[in-house]
């Protein structure tokens, strides 16, 4: 055995540990992405439409070969984990993502609530933080610089949807002035659904009276006290802004109590699948909704055609709904500003992002991060309208419409003649 004396270790050792410094670093060959979503818990439904989502965008760009980062083409990696629906883990878990995977940029998770709690960690860690999640205005008043929202105010889309309230009425359809009836979910989404309709009503120089005001928390059993309040009101509308689960619970006991109101909304619904099976397709006709984006924008807008296209080719010929899209459209733009950077420095990708303006799937066709909204998109809304064929075509605004829409709600009458 050739057993070497403690001076030639010790020259042996350094030689090793000079030739290690001198090593040149492995080059970075993939950008990793962290992001989290609600895939188990209450919103896990529509956390599964956002990994949808997200899995084209990361497939289609990597068929691609990845990303054109200043002349070099890198794979891209989702780490992808569940925050299970709740606060403090879609924080814990941003945290995590960054400190110990170390990833480059986050994209956000889904609902006000738990994009609101994670954009804190990212803006303290000073990483990009770009979300399709979080449209309360809460989020994006506080003066942070990394993060970036594609999802409207819900202000907006109370207004938008008021809008149409307002041209049925002065078509003579709705009463002047109708009474309305709000109750909306106590967070920050449902207090600014709360702002816009009540803004628009205090605007209106008499056309509308809100007479039943009230919220309720989030995963609600029981609403039955709330509706006797709506129905003793005896309102013309009924003006609700609840997240799916609250909305079918809600939805179901409003009928089994035998109400019915001249127009009937839940916010940022639309037709999904699980409401109408949920509750029968009898029972969601008329809702009005308005929502961030809807498949039927393909005919107007080639990147949102082109998005259908891959999307059902991908996922069996099904058409998306805005969740999917939103989750496409939160990675796309992420994408999109990395090549324009042309570099994966954080600070370099979070200037071309507060910058950046290019064609969108979105209404209005452009996105944008306007600085004095925070840097939250305020793309249109368009609203739909649930049909008997179980269709819900875009009744407005008048450039996207495909369809008239129907006011006073035709259920009314077919139940008072009962």
């Amino acid at each position: 055995m050739d057993i070497l004396r403690p001076a030639t270790k010790l020259a042996a050792a350094a030689v090793c540990c000079a030739a290690v410094a001198t090593a040149p670093a492995r080059a970075q060959t993939e950008i990793k992405i962290g992001a989290t979503l609600p895939l188990t818990g209450a919103e896990s439904r529509i956390g599964g439409f956002y990994k949808e989502g997200y899995d084209l965008a990361f497939e289609e760009w990597n068929k691609k070969g990845g990303l054109d980062v200043g002349g070099k083409k890198m794979k891209l990696n989702l780490q992808l984990l569940d925050d299970t629906s709740t606060q403090a883990t879609a924080a814990s878990l941003a945290d995590r993502l960054i400190n110990s995977e170390k990833v480059n940029f986050l994209l956000g998770t889904y609902a006000t609530n738990l994009v609101e709690a994670q954009s804190v960690v990212a803006e303290q860690n000073e990483i990009p933080y770009v979300n399709g999640g979080g449209a309360a205005t809460a989020i994006y008043k506080r003066g942070y610089k990394w993060v970036f929202g594609l999802l409207s105010p819900v202000e907006i889309l109370a207004t938008s949807m008021m809008e149409w309230v307002d041209s049925e009425q002065k078509a003579g359809k709705l009463p002047k002035p109708a009474s309305i009836a709000l109750v909306w979910e106590n967070t920050s989404h449902g207090k600014d659904f709360r702002k816009g309709v009540t803004e628009f009503a205090e605007k209106s120089k008499g056309g509308y009276k809100v007479v039943v005001d009230e919220s309720f928390e989030l995963g609600g059993k029981d609403f039955s006290a709330l509706l006797d309040k709506v129905k003793a009101a005896n309102a013309d509308m009924f003006l609700a802004d609840a997240h799916l689960p609250d909305y079918i619970t809600m939805q179901r006991q409003y009928v089994t109590a035998g109400m019915c109101n001249k127009v009937i909304s839940y916010g940022a619904r639309g037709p999904e699948k699980q409401a109408t099976d949920a509750l029968g397709k009898e029972h969601v006709q008329y809702i009005v909704s308005a929502v961030w984006w809807s498949s039927q924008l393909a005919d107007k807008n080639k990147l949102a055609g082109d998005f259908v296209q891959k999307f059902k080719a991908k996922y069996g010929g099904r058409n998306p709904e805005w969740y999917q899209a939103l989750g496409y459209e939160t990675a796309r733009t992420l994408f999109t500003a990395i090549e324009k950077a042309g570099s994966l420095d954080r600070e370099k990708v979070r200037q071309t992002l507060a910058q950046l303006k290019i064609p969108s799937i979105l209404p209005g066709g452009e996105l944008d991060f306007p600085a004095k909204f925070g840097q939250q998109v305020h793309a249109p809304f368009v609203v739909q309208q649930n049909m008997p064929d179980g269709k819900s075509p875009i009744i407005a605004p008048p450039d996207s419409a495909l369809a008239k829409g129907i006011a006073p709600n035709p259920s009314c009458a077919k139940s008072a003649s009962k």
